[in-house]
């Protein structure tokens, strides 16, 4: 069996709300930037999708997850890797892979928009493989630990504290038990959302919260210090992520676990991490590192004693698919993240789909990813920039 046909398709879709509550006024640039997250973000959701099809008429999906400019991902697919991929086998996945990386090794693309393009190669290599065996990822993986993945509800998209809570609340009677805030705009303010949160859901609920890379060590130490009597079960992105002797800091002196790892792509990043006992739970991206090599960064996590929890924010239906296929196939799993915005635009793109309720995810059914994609819909997002 060999690849014919490699195509992709860079995505922009108008959500009924902007991630993480921007804008929606269409007048507005799509890109703006937002201060509190250091980052710039889209008042669209994008990301670039990729079909391969083999010559016994099977296809597989991949996505690298690409919230910005996502057509960058599509131009180093179609001008670098398909003269490789065309006539392989979709079985020389890790050769394929290898040869990727390898392509920009010593020009020094050894992260970003590259290896973002290798993981949704990657992705879409499994998927057809699945198909070709007629198996779900998650056995070609070895099997799945769980029939059904647990998560945790990212993010509470209200502009007003009063709002958050009782959408904190409606999360807790719908049967999930473990929520993640989005805040990092200064100890005093966490501190306030936090406490206002909890005393609205209660003891039961785990709450986690993301900090945005906005603070300092003794920043956070104080953050953890203030948050200690309310029971914070992780606190993800404290420091700028590329301060390993920071975040190794922090963990020395934290009674609460650190979690980090959605700006790195391969088990190389995050290996100094591990090896300086600097996190206690890993947050690869599988649109950004791929199956294949979010399970090395896993097995890697695993022989030093360490949680994963796959990050999962824009990323849309061949994204969520594969993470959940992961995750059911990790023994080190702590929970996936769940983006209820970003859930219904995903399934928006697919015949039948993808189920999170009562917080977990079921596993898809089918071979491969278990998806099969609304090519209508793709083509109606369909982003063809002018350069």
């Amino acid at each position: 069996m060999k690849i014919v046909d490699i195509q992709c398709f860079p995505l922009k879709i108008k959500p009924q709300d902007i991630y993480l509550g921007g804008k929606t006024d269409d007048s507005l640039p799509d890109y703006y930037y937002r201060d509190e997250y250091r980052c710039v973000y889209s008042r669209k959701m994008e990301t670039c999708l990729i079909k391969i099809t083999a010559d016994n008429g099977l296809v597989g999906w991949g996505e690298a997850l690409a919230p910005v400019v996502p057509h960058i991902v599509a131009e180093i697919i179609n001008h670098l890797f398909k003269p490789l991929l065309l006539g392989a086998s979709p079985f020389d996945s890790n050769v394929l892979g290898a040869k990727m990386y390898d392509s920009m090794r010593d020009r020094g693309y050894i992260t970003g928009y590259q290896v973002d393009a290798i993981a949704a190669v990657d992705i879409a290599l499994w998927d057809l493989k699945g198909k070709c065996l007629g198996l779900p990822v998650w056995q070609l993986l070895g099997g799945a630990w769980r029939q059904s993945v647990p998560c945790y509800v990212s993010g509470l998209p209200q502009a007003e504290l009063e709002q958050r809570c009782e959408l904190a609340i409606s999360w807790r009677e719908r049967g999930f038990t473990a929520i993640k805030l989005a805040l990092g705009y200064g100890v005093a303010e966490d501190v306030r959302n936090v406490r206002a949160i909890r005393a609205a859901v209660g003891d039961d609920i785990a709450l986690f919260l993301d900090a945005h890379w906005n603070y300092s060590v003794s920043e956070a130490c104080d953050l953890l210090e203030e948050l200690k009597p309310l029971g914070l079960r992780f606190l993800e992105a404290p420091l700028l992520p590329e301060d390993v002797a920071g975040h190794r800091e922090l963990r020395q002196k934290s009674s609460v676990a650190i979690a980090l790892g959605e700006t790195e792509r391969t088990r190389y990043q995050f290996r100094p991490f591990i090896e300086q006992r600097a996190v206690d739970i890993l947050q690869p991206d599988v649109g950004r590192t791929g199956i294949s090599e979010l399970m090395r960064i896993a097995s890697l996590a695993e022989t030093h004693n360490l949680k994963v929890a796959p990050h999962l924010s824009v990323g849309l239906a061949p994204c969520i698919a594969a993470s959940i296929h992961v995750a059911a196939a990790l023994p080190n799993l702590f929970m996936l993240e769940f983006q209820p915005p970003v859930f219904a635009v995903a399934n928006s793109l697919l015949h039948t789909p993808l189920v999170c309720a009562e917080g977990h995810y079921q596993l898809p059914s089918g071979a491969g990813l278990g998806i099969e994609i609304n090519e209508d819909v793709v083509q109606e997002h369909l982003w063809s920039p002018s350069c």
